[in-house]
């Protein structure tokens, strides 16, 4: 199984506005519960670096670009970045309840 992860350092001033944002983003991923994605944001210890790791099953398209949601929290990074982003696809070689 493949997984994405993406890096990004967001500037410090922008943390709140990215924690709202991902709130509000992962809320309606709740609310709709769309198959096939497993998505997660995760903050480091030095509060201004975000990790997110998405994977799709395969044959499923990619619902997020569906959310409106998605749209607004991908407007709000354009000015919150402090270095552009970093995209790695990783191959899964074991996982309990993660992948």
């Amino acid at each position: 199984m493949n997984v994405l992860m993406i890096r990004a350092k967001v500037k410090p001033t922008q943390v709140s506005e990215i924690e709202a944002g991902i709130k509000h983003l992962f809320g309606a991923l709740e609310k709709a519960q769309p198959e096939g994605i497993r998505y997660a944001s995760c903050r480091l210890a030095d509060e201004v670096t975000y990790l997110v790791f998405l994977e799709i099953d395969e044959g499923v398209s990619n619902p997020l670009p569906t959310f409106p949601e998605f749209h607004a929290f991908q407007e709000a990074l354009k000015t919150s970045l402090a270095e552009p982003p970093t995209t790695e696809q990783l191959t899964v070689r074991g996982s309990y309840r993660l992948f």
